[in-house]
């Protein structure tokens, strides 16, 4: 309970946010009322403080109460929020398939960003995201094998691995790496997102680990063309790399 917490407390300030409850200027309670209305301790409430601001819902400076910048929720990877938060928080249904889950040695490579010994057994998945009814995103990714059995136990159209994880097995993420790339569809990737082979994908691939650094998932996402686009925004405290709908320019 304790280390999934601080998103619960997320969420009801992001609700009161985006409702209107506190306006675009309006500040945020201090952290001490914060603690004393979810009776949670300060530093749980800092962490949920602290998921809002790289949201770049309020603002994140130092020392003061956090300020309510805007109402429109975006996805910053800063945050770690799924895929699944960031697609229905922009108003899409999102739909998630397990295609497969074996285990299996690991590779050179999962095995480095997953910091284990080459051959240690991992978890391979592979499973397909949809928004709106249309496939969107392919996702392979390689689980540590501490956390292959809570992967497994997850029905097959889980809508969010990782929130899963934090809410049911209280395995949460606080430190990510992201590569962005680009690369031409194979074979499955084309079947999968129902387009012609050697069709440009944005490829997104990210390690995932825990607050003492343990990693917990290395992921290669295919996004179709036209799903999604990245960009980034620049501040003088952050520069958060965000997802946002595919718009035709």
């Amino acid at each position: 309970m304790g280390t999934a917490r601080y998103l619960e407390i997320a969420e009801a300030l992001r609700g009161a946010i985006l409702s209107g409850t506190y306006p675009v200027g309006a500040r945020l309670p201090s952290e001490s009322d914060l603690a004393a209305r979810w009776s949670a301790s300060r530093g749980t409430v800092r962490q949920a403080v602290a998921t809002l601001a790289a949201e770049g819902l309020i603002g994140s400076s130092q020392g003061a109460r956090r300020i309510v910048l805007r109402h429109e929720r975006r996805h910053s990877f800063g945050e770690l929020n799924s895929f699944a938060q960031w697609a229905e928080g922009v108003g899409h249904e999102v739909r998630s398939r397990f295609l497969s889950r074996t285990r299996r040695p690991a590779t050179a490579r999962e095995a480095e960003r997953l910091a284990v010994a080459p051959g240690t057994e991992v978890l391979a998945v592979l499973r397909l995201r949809t928004l709106d009814g249309e496939p969107a995103m392919v996702e392979r990714t390689a689980y540590a094998d501490w956390v292959a059995e809570a992967v497994e136990a997850l029905a097959p159209d889980c809508r969010s691995v990782m929130d899963s994880l934090a809410a049911e097995a209280g395995i949460v993420a606080h430190y990510g790496e992201h590569l962005i790339d680009a690369l031409a569809a194979g074979s499955e990737d084309a079947r999968l997102l129902e387009i012609r082979r050697g069709s440009p994908l944005l490829r997104q691939r990210h390690v995932s680990a825990t607050r003492t650094g343990r990693p917990i998932e290395w992921s290669d996402d295919r996004y179709r063309a036209g799903s999604v686009t990245f960009s980034v925004s620049n501040s003088a405290v952050a520069t958060p790399l965000e997802r946002h709908p595919a718009t035709e320019h």
